[in-house]
C-alpha cells in the first residue's frame, strides 16, 4: 500500500485500498470517496406558548378555546386564553396538563382555584389561562370584557393550531 500512495502522490492513509478476493485471478482496487457532508435540515420554528396551551387543551377536550392577543392593551400579560370544561375534574385535569406544558416550555407557572376548580387561573407571564366551568364562564364573560368579538376572528382556534404544529412536524 504505501508503495502505491508513493506512485501516486498521495499520503497513505488517502492511497486506493486493494481488496483481494479468494480466487487469485481476481484482484479489484476500490477508490473510495470522502464521505458526502449531509447538510442540516433547518429546524422547524419553536411553537409560541398560545400554540402549546391551545394544543394541550385541544388535547384534553377543553370547549370553546380563544386566544386573545393583549399586547399593547394591557401591562399585564401579551396573550389571554379562555376555555371550558364540563366539571370540576375536567378543570382541574386541563390545569393540570397546561401547567406541565408551560413548565416544559421554561416558564415559571403560577396557579390558583385549584381546590375549587370553578375557575383556574394558569399564570405564566406572558400567557394567562382561565380555565372555567361553563356556568362560571358564562357569569364572568371575559371575552366581552377584553373585546374578544374583535380578537377572535384573528385568534387561531385549537383546530387551526393543532393543524399547523402538524404541518410543520
Amino acid at each position: 500500500m504505501a508503495g502505491t500512495a508513493a506512485r501516486l502522490g498521495v499520503p497513505p492513509h488517502q492511497a486506493p485500498r486493494r481488496l483481494v478476493h479468494r480466487h487469485p485471478q481476481q484482484e479489484t482496487t476500490i477508490a473510495r470517496k470522502p464521505a458526502a457532508k449531509a447538510e442540516p435540515a433547518a429546524p422547524a420554528p419553536a411553537p409560541t406558548l398560545a400554540e402549546i396551551v391551545a394544543a394541550t387543551l385541544d388535547d384534553h377536550k377543553a370547549e370553546d378555546v380563544v386566544v386573545l392577543d393583549l399586547k399593547g392593551r394591557t401591562s399585564i400579560t401579551d396573550t389571554m386564553v379562555i376555555a371550558t370544561g364540563k366539571s370540576q375534574r375536567q378543570v382541574g385535569a386541563m390545569a393540570d396538563h397546561v401547567e406541565k406544558a408551560l413548565k416544559q416550555a421554561g416558564q415559571k407557572v403560577t396557579i390558583e382555584g385549584m381546590p375549587q376548580c370553578d375557575w383556574v387561573l394558569v399564570d405564566a407571564g406572558d400567557i394567562i389561562v382561565h380555565l372555567f366551568r361553563p356556568e362560571v364562564r358564562t357569569f364572568y364573560n371575559l371575552e366581552k370584557m377584553w373585546g374578544a368579538l374583535e380578537a377572535k376572528a384573528d385568534a387561531p382556534t385549537a383546530s387551526a393550531v393543532r393543524a399547523k404544529a402538524i404541518e410543520q412536524a
